[in-house]
This record gives structure tokens, sequence and C-alpha cells, in this order.
């Protein structure tokens, strides 16, 4: 089997195996990162966001956990947003590959925001983080020159 089968089998058995905990950037009802506040993850914290405090950018709702995050958003919703359109960048990078993620498993870096896959995996738990961790720099140069292709 060649190695573009391979990573196909691979893509599709991810997919498969997707739990409740993950969510794509967008969801059908143009919420953005699973309700979770962007602007939270940049104090540490994976904070789900209140509907009532909400704004659309670009088509997408985010929504806040505070009137304070949403006008920070407001002012420079670019500072914000997740990396790679919110899809998960050890998949981007490693894979080239556009994969949902976990919204409490992410990282900050360098004032950008990175989100993770972190669930169920061919029978036991993956969580992309650890081996983006290990390989850090290589991985961020791979996922922002895959990036472009992908996208």
């Amino acid at each position: 089997m060649n190695m573009k089968k391979i990573t196909m089998h691979v893509v599709a058995l991810l997919i498969t195996q997707i739990s409740l905990a993950q969510v794509a950037p967008v969801d059908e009802n143009n919420l953005a990162v699973g309700g979770y506040d962007v602007v939270a993850y940049f104090s540490g914290k994976a904070t789900k966001g209140k509907a009532a405090v909400s704004v659309v950018h670009k088509g997408a709702t985010y929504h806040f956990s505070s009137k304070e995050n949403k006008a920070a958003f407001r002012k420079n919703p670019e500072a914000y947003l997740p990396q790679y359109g919110g899809y998960c960048a050890w998949g981007v990078a490693e894979k080239s590959s556009k994969f949902p993620v976990d919204p409490e498993t992410f990282k900050v870096l360098d004032g950008k925001l990175y989100l993770f896959f972190n669930g169920p995996f061919n029978g036991s738990t993956f969580n992309s983080l650890e081996p983006w961790n290990a390989n850090e720099a290589e991985l961020l140069t791979k996922a922002d020159n895959n990036w472009p292709k992908i996208r």
C-alpha cells in the first residue's frame, strides 16, 4: 500500500472515531469553536461563552464569557482567532488535513491560539497536543507551509 493510501486510511479512521467532544471550527448553526470564548484562551483557560454575549464575525457567531472579552474581540478579532481556521494544528502539520478539535485542548504560543484534537482514535485516546509539544518547532513550520494548500 502506498503512502497516499495509508494516509487516506488514517484520515478516514480518525474521522470515524471522533467523539462528541470534538467540534468543527464553525458548526451547522454558524457557532464558532463550540461556543468557547476565544479571548479567554489568552488568559490560560478554555471557557464557555454565553449566547447573550456574542458577536458575528465573517458569518460565524462567537460567544464570550464577559462583555470585556466581547469588546476586546470586536476591537481586534484577528488577534484572537484560532490558527489554521480553527482546525487541529497537529492535523494540519502532520496529515495536511482538517481535523475537528476539542475546544479544551489548546495552546497559546507567541500570541496565537492553536487548537487540537483530543479524543478516541483506533480504540485509545489520542491527544494531538502531546506530539505537537514534543516537536513543536518543526510541526509549526509544517503547519504554516501546509495550511495555504488545504485551507
